[in-house]
């Protein structure tokens, strides 16, 4: 039997977080999910997702700080970021370069998520 893939999920928005995480679970997948960047990096070292989705805008450490560090711990990490705003472009590019895999903005469709979900895992 296949193992299940974990995503982890990441935003301080916890309505939308539960709603996330609620869509993905439906597509079968094992959910872990956090509040804020620090928390998304320990979890990360902790479970080594296949896919993390995380928001930038967040509390304590954003989005770019989180992905970041993640890819100091492994550079093969699989990460999509979630924005509302428009974000600062040098970190993008910067992240970019780092093998970020995309970013979908705010509000995205349960097509879209589904649509990453599934090209990268």
């Amino acid at each position: 039997m296949s193992q299940k893939k974990t995503i982890l999920l990441v935003d301080d928005d916890i309505d939308l977080l539960e709603n996330t995480s609620y869509m993905v679970k439906s597509m079968g997948y094992d959910v872990v999910t956090a509040e804020d960047g620090l928390d998304a990096v320990s979890k990360y070292k902790d479970i080594s997702p296949n896919l993390t989705i995380m928001d930038i805008k967040m509390p304590k450490m954003d989005g770019f700080d989180a992905f970041f560090k993640i890819k100091q711990f492994d550079s093969n990490a699989n990460v999509v970021l979630i924005t509302a705003f428009s974000m600062d472009e040098k970190k993008h590019l910067k992240a970019k370069s780092m093998s970020l895999l995309g970013t979908i903005h705010k509000p995205y469709s349960f097509e879209q998520l589904e649509e990453i979900v599934l090209k990268y895992t």
